[in-house]
């Protein structure tokens, strides 16, 4: 990008730099052309629903950088959320890798690398220099509404190992990384998308738990960290949001953990933001608490008067320029260091090194050494080859994740069919029967997350009760569900409902592979952290 003197620039111009803003379509719309045209937005975010596959993807971040140079604006930051397993979103034409979770049942800090530095590749070829990953939110709350599988587990040194090798492996593919979401979202029962939560600790507990994957994080030289919309009264009497607050931006991190890169604000038009303080507002406190740059991800009005809002309130002396002026510098120099000059290379390049063998290979190794084997009581596992199979899956719309599965390729019952001799997979609702389980002589139920949605509950107990002595369950997400129907005799856990994971469970499900995942956090007593069984 080259040093740019932007000691010249005006005060709306240096203000945009510090806002990250989406748009809603697959091609730049008008809003957010005008954004980089009229204030020269420091960057952009991709949602699902800029993404159709790779190709077009390409076409987006070309395409946005164009705008960018011809309106004579600095490369704008195009960023992502592509967590990897159920929070991804680029998976068409891509190496998707598994989740957080999943990472943490192999244990292998290696691993975590490995997948983060091809995820990053990948990424900069299309044009994404941004990754807001990896969380580093300590999952210790089975409560948890929003990180669950999101996290590595329910350990701190372990989250801050495996997150501190994810970060150096998309730092090293030349992606900025950003951890999040500080100062820790993992021991909360309120998701900060529809409300504030609030974390009650004292000081003590948090630098034992919520800070420690942080301060590992900032050793390795973290590009960036996202803030979390979470009130710690230990570090903030006040009420406000970490987002908000001095004390914990500046004071914690900035003062007390040295941390010197950019700090990101999670999005002000999450509800503990937007509901209790709007964008605009939330915006001028980011900065004076110590952000440098403030994502507001889906509304043009809002982006705009949050944008506006900064420069009146440094032109009434809310807001200082100099404190501008130094989250303006944090900015450029992430550009310089990450940002990929326009144009991009050609699709027919970039399409050679995307999605390669060699790079699925990495995504398939690493799912298959997370696939944990937590029971398998009476030797329900492997299945039989010969056996009549039938696989269950409870339709827990709108989620609609089973429905997804089965009307698309690579379903658990498509992989068993390559396997076993009889399989009949089924969608049921609460309210089918549960008709014919006699026929079959091994039954597999798959839950995605029981411990919120009650039909799966149901429907696992159901078969439990009547046909218990042949039946094995599989969670494609939360672990935790083991804790709804204790009484099954098999459990295997592949923390994500994502064809890769689904086709590891089926080939430990016939013993086509050996299961080594580990617990990453403590289910009970009986299956704490660590815990494993081998068929």
């Amino acid at each position: 990008m080259g040093e740019l003197n932007w000691n010249s620039w005006t005060l709306r111009e240096k203000v945009g730099q510090l806002f990250v803003f989406g748009f809603h379509g697959y091609e730049p719309t008008g809003e957010i052309t005008s954004l980089i045209e009229k204030y020269g937005i420091g960057g952009t975010i991709y949602f699902g629903r800029n993404v159709r596959d790779a190709e077009q993807v390409h076409q987006l971040s070309s395409s946005l950088k164009q705008i960018a140079a011809h309106a004579g604006r600095p490369n704008v930051l195009v960023a992502i959320d592509q967590e990897g397993g159920m929070v991804a979103r680029i998976v068409d034409g891509v190496t998707l890798m598994p989740g957080n979770m999943a990472m943490g049942a192999t244990g292998s800090a290696e691993g975590a690398g490995e997948t983060a530095r091809v995820c990053g590749e990948e990424l900069r070829l299309l044009g994404v220099t941004m990754n807001y990953a990896p969380c580093l939110d300590v999952n210790n709350n089975p409560d948890n509404p929003v990180i669950n599988v999101r996290s590595y587990g329910d350990r701190p040194q372990v989250v801050g190992e495996l997150g501190k090798a994810a970060l150096l492996g998309y730092q090293v593919s030349k992606v900025a990384a950003t951890v999040k979401h500080f100062p820790g979202h993992g021991d909360t029962s309120v998701d900060s998308h529809h409300d504030l939560p609030v974390l009650p600790h004292d000081r003590e507990r948090l630098d034992a738990i919520e800070l420690a994957p942080f301060r590992a994080a900032i050793a390795a030289g973290t590009a960036a960290i996202m803030t979390a919309h979470v009130c710690l009264p230990a570090l903030d009497p006040s009420g406000k949001p970490s987002t908000l607050s001095q004390p914990v931006l500046t004071g914690l991190l900035r003062e007390e953990l040295g941390y010197k890169g950019v700090i990101v604000t999670d999005c002000l038009e999450m509800d503990a933001i937007d509901k209790f303080y709007g964008p605009e507002k939330g915006a001028v406190l980011a900065l004076q608490a110590g952000a440098d740059m403030v994502l507001v991800s889906h509304t043009y009005e809002k982006q705009v008067a949050a944008l506006e809002a900064v420069v009146a309130a440094v032109e009434n002396g809310e807001l200082s320029e100099e404190r501008i002026n130094e989250s303006l510098a944090r900015v450029m120099q992430l550009k310089m260091d990450y940002e990929v000059e326009a144009p991009l290379a050609s699709w027919e390049k970039a399409a050679q090194l995307i999605g390669t063998t060699s790079n699925k290979a990495v995504a398939r190794k690493w799912s298959e050494a997370s696939a944990t084997l937590v029971k398998n009581e009476g030797s329900l596992l492997p299945l039989r080859r010969e056996a009549r199979t039938l696989v269950l899956w409870p339709d827990i719309k709108p989620v609609s994740v089973a429905d997804e599965m089965l009307s698309g390729d690579g379903t658990l019952g498509d992989y068993l069919k390559a396997r076993l001799g009889q399989v009949e997979e089924r969608l049921m609702s609460g309210n089918d029967p549960l008709a014919g389980l006699d026929a079959f002589k091994q039954i597999v139920v798959v839950t995605y997350d029981a411990t919120k949605h009650p039909i799966e509950r149901e429907i696992a107990e159901q078969v439990i009760a009547l046909a218990g002595d042949r039946t094995v369950a599989v969670s494609v997400r939360n672990p935790l569900d083991l804790k709804v129907y204790p009484d099954v005799k098999a459990y295997l856990a592949v923390y994500e409902c994502r064809p890769l994971a689904l086709e590891s469970a089926a080939k430990v499900l016939t013993g086509e592979l050996a299961p080594t995942g580990q617990l990453p956090l403590e289910l009970s007593s009986q299956y704490p952290f660590g815990w494993s069984e081998t068929l």
